[in-house]
């Protein structure tokens, strides 16, 4: 299971959050889980958000449908809840990385 690779999101909240990508390290694929960031509808958040489509929340277009990286609802699945892979975002990984940095970052305390 590649990093980056996204997945159909196979949980209760698929219809706002159809998808998934795998953030991951492939230094932890002996785990039975894996750390993913939902990729929600853009058209269900709010035209205000300033930070859509900006560093911590940037764009993507998967399988046609426009999607915003969540970082803030992170969370680790388990392999068999994980849906049928759909495509890789590997070649935005260092936008990816950025998002995540930017969560993470002590930069602002």
């Amino acid at each position: 299971m590649a990093q980056f690779n996204v997945h159909r999101n196979k949980g209760a909240l698929r219809d706002s959050i159809p998808f998934v990508v795998v953030v991951q390290s492939a230094q932890f694929d002996r785990y039975r889980r894996r750390v993913v960031v939902p990729l929600v509808l853009q058209t269900l958040l709010p035209r205000s958000t300033p930070t859509v489509g900006g560093r911590m929340n940037p764009t993507f277009v998967i399988d046609g449908v426009r999607c915003v990286l969540h970082p803030l609802d992170m969370v680790s699945v388990a392999l068999d809840q994980l849906g049928e892979v759909v495509g890789s975002l590997a070649q935005e990984g260092q936008t990816i990385a950025a998002a995540l940095d930017e969560l993470l970052s002590r930069a602002w305390g």
